[in-house]
């Protein structure tokens, strides 16, 4: 469907401009859109990959715990041991930009002692656990760092590819089909014109 635009030279003019900004605009969001689905995909198996390994391992620290449990003298000593730890695990947020799509970094600073107990009446099974659940922190960080990025960056290939399908299906046709018709319109006019001005040789010819 075509503007409803007066069919003149100076609208002509303006409207082939537009055109050419709404070509070159959809050919760079076109470009950002490759590059953020390509990006996308390495983000994707990137986080399958983080996710496998973490739902592989929580599993057997979970199993670990257990154990420390079913091998201590009593449920009151592991509840005490984890009731009381040491230190604090500070986790800076922070972002970065990735094609102009801000994301978010996630990074430990500061550390938990794993050992904040006693030792004498505490499994070496709890030990081994919290040993490993230390270990597998930065491993879930990353993880949440994965997945948020994901969504993210799912999130701005869906604003680009809604602003490029607007150009290349509603915009750009509506604009060429529009100067089209001013063009059709300007070649009738200028027909019309150098008509009458033949009969005007004419008729002072014929004088």
């Amino acid at each position: 469907m075509r503007l409803n635009v007066n069919p003149n030279r100076m609208v002509l003019l303006r409207l082939r401009k537009r055109l050419d900004f709404a070509r070159r605009g959809h050919h760079l969001l076109k470009d950002k859109l490759e590059g953020l689905i390509k990006e996308f995909s390495s983000l994707v198996e990137a986080y399958r990959k983080q996710r496998i390994m973490v739902d592989d391992l929580l599993p057997r620290i979970l199993k670990t715990f257990l154990l420390a449990k079913a091998s201590a003298l009593s449920e009151e000593v592991i509840e005490d041991a984890l009731n009381y730890p040491k230190g604090k695990l500070l986790i800076r947020l922070s972002q970065k930009s990735v094609m102009n799509v801000l994301i978010p970094q996630l990074t430990i600073e500061g550390q938990v002692d794993a050992f904040s107990y006693g030792l004498m009446n505490t499994p070496l099974e709890l030990d081994y656990a919290l040993g490993s659940l230390r270990g597998i922190f930065p491993e879930i960080l990353k993880l949440a760092e994965l997945e948020a990025t994901v969504r993210l960056m799912a999130q701005e290939i869906g604003k680009i590819r809604r602003r490029v399908n607007a150009l290349e299906y509603f915009l750009i046709p509506q604009l060429e089909e529009t100067v089209r018709f001013i063009r059709l319109k300007l070649d009738e006019i200028e027909r019309s014109n150098n008509s009458r001005l033949m009969k005007i040789k004419d008729i002072i010819r014929s004088h």
